[in-house]
């Protein structure tokens, strides 16, 4: 099949960096209690034996099929205390005894004198620990001579040479088929542990022997210890189990969490986007890599399953068409669950910025369908374009007509309620006093239409431009195809770039004032001090939208005002240091999102040699501060506005191009972030593995609770929750209840716009 791409004016774009993705895995969580089918809803145990997994509760044993959990014939009632299973074989501790599973078929071993608190099975056999016994089960139990009295066992583990090893609050030991028991104390170069409180064991599919303690959590192979702590990449280390994985995986349960290792990464747990409780009791893994996972509310499972790019893709445009478009014009926003989880029902609202995210989820489309010219692309990009444009018309007429070329914030029907009796006068006035002396009092601040069918948000925001400017730049270059479409994107964007040069460069309300954050002028920005944080971003807004209108419509009054504020104005100077930072995570993130969506179209546009490495110089440094983040925005944005481009001063000249791991930190991030976009919280600020970010401004007390993973990196994509770009990548714990529902735009913007600059094959 031939593949067209459809290439904007003077965008360069790198070929050498493109990586094939093909097929990776997603995680999938599932969730179970009561409603499904289980004895309780604490579960203490989890055994998988094939097809087939059993739980075991305070209740009985349950075993799962069809999707859903039955008890098991004579196991009901009385607690299940331990359960673990090896091949087609399960062994549990029930009501005083011990049993085996085989074939559906329960057995009977013998009794035991206390509860069974671990079961370690292996080629037909098992050995049973109790608090402070061990016995090995065959067709009766026999008691094994113990390593140290008194001991406290937690967990047992039978390796595939024969050999034993024991968790214990003493320590770590291992007996050897036919030899004696000895003491394990690690050693790893200059770090030697003798561990005690010995939380979890277990040998993987390699034979290797891991066990978990509080100090970290180790592993022996032919070639001795290595041993893993924090520093190393071990998210958290208050243990309770261990299990074998898939091969190369290890699972490790905490009470806080699960954590999975495949050799290289760490995937940490945590939350109801993973589980079902924080408090791991036990772990079982099938054959295909389904986790199993037993805690104090449910039984929880993450299953790995095959997928593409298109195909995530296709599911978060699938769920945007069906829950998230707002109003008949389709404002695409995240939306609120009736009941926490459940994405049966929900309820749509308006945000400050429909018309960014609309923006932005539109230019994910205009992207989509350059890259694959798929007419359903096109559509949305349509769609989207039809509801930006209806934000700069709604503003005109009725009782409070705004100037033209004023588009608004966000609409809603005035069938329902008036949102002015909760953004009132009042408000302002009160948002005055306490928090912005600049902000806008304005009444009503919610107007209606001309045809009195809709109320229209006013105080637009300099963000809200740069969402419009940006998607009606990609809109024009590569879904505009004939004369009239490009005729209406130039239309719209003629009128609000000429509302800003009749209004001596500000965004003006129905009431004749600048919005609070529309100011672009000279005098503002270069002579004011309530200005001086934002002069750099908003120099380089006024210089994008000027050139994107001169892009599009060739009128040299555009060309006019761009020269007068380079050269009379310094605002290409100013915008060489386009945000004011205190380091990486400091600042307001929108500014990150705003300048860098501003940043691809100014440099894409600009033919001035001079400008171009100034611009671009300027992006290279802002980007340096964004690299440890892993946005593949960000990253794709400075990858194509780069590529190939120099900065020469009297020193040297510099390549900008990027270099480092940017295109596989961004595909990390594509890979990782969750078809599960509901926002359960995540817990992440007691983690082993992470540094604080420091601050060296006033404002430091305002910004505890950040931080980052030991390689200088963000947390991964699947470990936090974010709407948006313009999130703090930095903040450890994130999310809410599981009452939002963000929508994929988040993804697909990114992905379509690698896909386009052939950064993803």
């Amino acid at each position: 099949m031939t593949r067209y791409f459809v290439l904007p004016l003077l965008l360069s774009v790198s070929l050498s960096a493109a990586v094939k993705v093909g097929v990776f895995d997603i995680e999938v969580k599932r969730a179970f209690t009561t409603a499904e089918g289980l004895p309780d809803d604490q579960v203490n145990c989890v055994a998988v034996t094939g097809s087939t997994v059993y739980a075991g509760t305070p209740r009985g044993l349950a075993r799962f099929s069809e999707g859903s959990w039955r008890t098991v014939d004579g196991f009901s009632g009385r607690p299940v205390d331990a359960c673990a299973a090896s091949g087609d074989t399960a062994y549990l501790g029930y009501d005083g005894a011990v049993y085996r599973i085989e074939a559906g078929k329960a057995t009977r071993i013998a009794s035991v004198p206390s509860a069974v608190r671990s079961i370690g099975p292996q080629r037909g056999s098992a050995y049973v620990a109790t608090i402070d016994a061990l016995y090995r089960a065959g067709n009766d139990l026999k008691p094994v001579t113990l390593p140290v009295t008194p001991i406290e066992i937690r967990q047992v583990a039978f390796g595939p040479q024969g050999q034993i090893a024991l968790a214990a609050a003493q320590g770590l030991f291992v007996k050897e088929e036919g030899g004696n028991w000895r003491p394990e104390y690690p050693r790893d170069g200059d770090r030697s542990w003798a561990p005690v409180d010995v939380r979890g064991v277990a040998f993987d599919s390699q034979g290797r022997l891991w066990f978990g303690s509080p100090q970290g959590a180790g592993r022996r192979d032919a070639s001795g210890w290595k041993l893993f702590t924090g520093q190393d990449g071990l998210p958290y280390d208050d243990f309770t189990t261990l299990a074998a994985g898939e091969p190369g995986v290890v699972w490790l349960g905490t009470r806080r969490g699960a954590i999975r290792f495949d050799g290289t990464t760490w995937e940490y747990r945590q939350g109801l986007r993973w589980l079902p409780d924080d408090n791991v009791r036990g772990i079982g893994v099938s054959e295909r890599g389904v986790a199993w996972f037993a805690t104090a509310k449910g039984a929880g499972a993450i299953e790995r399953k095959p997928t593409t790019f298109a195909e995530k893709a296709r599911f978060y445009e699938d769920e945007i068409d069906r829950r998230h478009r707002r109003t008949p014009y389709g404002y695409v926003m995240a939306v609120r669950l009736t009941k926490a989880g459940d994405k049966s029902e929900w309820v749509q609202s308006d945000s400050d910025n429909d018309g960014l995210w609309t923006a932005m989820y539109g230019a994910g489309e205009c992207f989509a369908y350059a890259a694959t010219h798929d007419p359903l692309a096109k559509q949305r990009a349509r769609k989207a374009f039809e509801a930006l444009r209806f934000l700069s018309e709604i503003t005109q007429g009725g009782e409070h007509p705004a100037p033209p070329g004023f588009p608004a914030r966000a609409i809603l029907p005035t069938s329902g309620p008036d949102p002015n009796l909760h953004d009132s006068r009042e408000r302002d006035i009160r948002s005055r006093a306490s928090r912005d002396h600049l902000w806008k009092v304005l009444s009503p601040r919610w107007p209606k239409s001309a045809d009195g069918k809709w109320y229209w948000k006013t105080d637009t925001s300099s963000d809200e431009l740069d969402g419009h400017y940006f998607f009606y730049a990609q809109y024009y270059d590569l879904v505009a195809e004939t004369p009239q479409e490009k005729e209406d994107v130039r239309k719209v964007v003629r009128g609000i770039t000429d509302h800003l040069l009749a209004h001596n460069l500000s965004l003006v309300d129905w009431d004749g004032s600048p919005t609070r954050w529309g100011v672009y002028d000279p005098v503002s920005l270069n002579d004011k001090r309530e200005w001086w944080a934002g002069r750099g971003l908003n120099a380089l807004s006024i210089l994008s939208y000027l050139k994107v209108t001169e892009h599009m419509t060739g009128d040299p009054k555009y060309t006019g005002a761009y020269n007068k504020l380079v050269t009379d104005h310094k605002y290409a100077t100013n915008m060489m240091v386009a945000k004011i930072t205190a380091g990486p995570g400091s600042g307001n993130q929108s500014d990150d999102e705003m300048a860098f969506m501003c940043y691809y179209d100014l440099i894409k546009y600009e033919t001035d040699d001079d400008l171009q490495q100034r611009y671009s110089y300027s992006l290279a440094n802002y980007w340096r501060m964004e690299r440890p983040e892993m946005n593949p925005f960000f990253n794709f944005v400075a990858a194509a506005s780069l590529s190939g481009k120099k900065f020469s001063d009297a020193f040297e000249s510099r390549n900008l191009t990027l270099k480092g791991e940017w295109l596989d930190d961004s595909l990390d991030t594509l890979r990782r972030l969750p078809l599960d976009r509901i926002d359960w919280a995540h817990q992440n600020s007691h983690r082993k593995d992470i540094v604080p970010v420091r601050f060296f401004t006033p404002e430091d007390d305002e910004r505890r609770g950040l931080g980052y993973r030991r390689d200088g990196r963000v947390l991964p994509a699947d470990e936090r929750f974010f709407e948006f770009w313009n999130h703090n990548p930095y903040q450890l714990n994130t999310g809410g209840k599981g009452h939002g529902l963000g929508d994929g735009a988040v993804f697909l913007l990114p992905y379509y716009m690698g896909l386009y600059h052939h950064y993803i094959e």
